[in-house]
């Protein structure tokens, strides 16, 4: 067999803008015992300094905040609840600036549904033991009542709430978890709020792919809009040649266009593929407008030789650019990974569609990708863009994308679903290494998994995942736990 080559393109990928900023609304609010305010003189203000901070920290990370200030007792608490519950938030953080009772917290456990987070951030590393006084201990008692919360929150039936613990002296854990939160607040209001498109239907020998969608806006939030071929169609056949130069001029400043090498299924990129590839583009941007989506699962193969033909096989190139975007659309009408591919898109570290290819026993790593779409944002170098003369397993040809993912830490989300039909995530961090892959117009790259592969894949297919996952980069597989408790999801991490 022929030895296959590192690709030789090293320029660096452009990066993709984002279709709409990522965003999320935080309540925030102190709680602490108004006994001591008059027992001392000076203490409420330090509390409000405390609270200015940690108000900053949240807002650094771009995400809106809506301030309810100090609890300091039960009825502070109950008079409370109404203005958090009309301020529509995603998350409710709770500042714990010095020891509180527990009455501040009850009514918010049992009338606040979105997740609480307690903050116990106090000010000094740690005290001045000479000079301490109790003042100063009560400045930095963040910590002092969190136990008394949490066995609150259990007996009124929740399970106990996260706590970020630290300090005010450059802490970066405090920093890692506060920037963790704020992700994880974005995720739950584009879940919430989204609208993902589903149009088509499911390969039919993939049984793993059928999924209610009410089901997933029951366990996930986000509606899901029905679009018909013809919805898309008809914006191909309207979308103006100036739209289509546009795209054209897009793809190929995002991609390389290099000779075939050895695959007879590739070749250069043709005219012909990319004035397809582009007016599928502009199609898919005016009903992204027209539905008001934010996400599009689709399979569809239509008549041999029709324009809709054309048309749904060519929709590689602008939707790995879309999917860039923040705008996640999974092939082969996988909506479970369409919300996957969300989730790690909304915690900014990619989303691409991907799946298991062959296995490097020398290498002891796993090839990991597919024919599109693909997350160009975390690719390790420019993208290749060749002209497939078919796409194997499925009607047509066209243009397709392929690269390597960005060297170093990986997580991969895949959400499948059990006999009761509850879904599950199942996942994985792992490492991305760069190796050669097959010039073959898919995206691929070489996954490192403990405690080898072997042992690795046998562990992850034994939980029932879908063939199909959502592959990141960084290491996110607690942000992901946190998630699928929120959601009362099942979850494992197969390591």
């Amino acid at each position: 067999m022929r030895k296959q080559n590192c690709c030789m393109h090293t320029a660096s990928p452009q990066q993709v803008t984002r279709l709409r900023p990522l965003r999320a609304r935080a309540g925030f609010l102190g709680v602490g015992h108004h006994v001591y305010w008059p027992q001392f003189p000076g203490l409420l203000d330090e509390m409000h300094r405390k609270l200015n901070y940690v108000k900053g920290r949240i807002e650094s990370n771009g995400i809106e905040v809506v301030e309810f200030g100090m609890l300091d007792t039960a009825q502070r608490a109950y008079d409370t609840v109404p203005k958090i519950r009309a301020a529509d938030i995603d998350i409710l953080f709770v500042d714990m600036v010095t020891y509180s009772t527990s009455s501040t917290f009850g009514v918010l456990c049992r009338e606040i549904h979105v997740p609480i987070v307690l903050v116990a951030i106090q000010p000094c590393a740690s005290m001045d033991y000479e000079n301490g006084t109790t003042f100063t201990q009560l400045v930095n008692d963040d910590f002092c009542s969190v136990p008394e919360f949490t066995g609150v929150a259990v007996r009124f039936g929740r399970r106990a709430p996260p706590v970020i613990l630290g300090h005010e002296q450059n802490d970066p854990i405090v920093e890692q978890e506060l920037t963790k939160w704020c992700q994880i607040a974005k995720v739950l209001h584009d879940l919430r709020c989204s609208r993902i498109g589903l149009m088509g239907h499911v390969l039919e020998s993939m049984l793993d792919m059928h999924t209610d969608p009410t089901a997933i806006s029951a366990a996930f939030g986000p509606h899901v809009v029905m679009v018909e071929p013809d919805d898309i169609l008809k914006h191909y056949r309207t979308t103006d040649q100036a739209a289509v130069s546009q795209w054209k001029q897009r793809i190929l400043e995002f991609f390389d266009t290099p000779d075939p090498r050895t695959d007879p299924l590739t070749e250069k990129l043709t005219a012909q593929d990319l004035e397809a590839a582009a007016r599928a583009a502009g199609a898919l941007e005016g009903l992204i407008a027209e539905k008001k989506i934010d996400g599009l699962a689709y399979y569809y193969e239509g008549e041999p030789g029709t324009e809709l033909r054309t048309l749904v096989t060519n929709f590689i190139a602008g939707n790995s650019v879309l999917t860039s975007a923040g705008f996640p659309m999974c092939g082969e009408f996988d909506l479970k990974n369409c919300i996957a591919m969300l989730i790690m898109d909304r915690l900014d570290c990619g989303g691409s569609f991907a799946e298991f290819h062959p296995v490097d026993f020398s290498r002891d790593s796993v090839l990991l990708g597919h024919d599109g779409p693909h997350h160009i944002n975390i690719a390790a170098t420019k993208p290749v863009i060749r002209s497939l003369k078919k796409y194997h397993g499925k009607p047509g040809s066209g243009a397709s994308v392929e690269f390597q993912i960005k060297e170093g830490p990986i997580t991969m989300l895949s959400i499948g679903q059990t006999a009761d039909g509850k879904f599950k995530f199942v996942i994985a961090e792992g490492e991305s290494a760069s190796r050669p892959i097959p010039a073959t117009g898919n995206s691929n790259t070489h996954g490192i998994f403990k405690p080898d592969v072997r042992t690795f894949l046998k562990r992850w297919v034994a939980e029932g995942p879908t063939h199909h996952f959502a592959l990141g980069v960084g290491h996110h597989a607690t942000e992901l736990v946190e998630i699928a408790k929120i959601l009362n999801l099942d979850q494992v991490q197969v390591a």
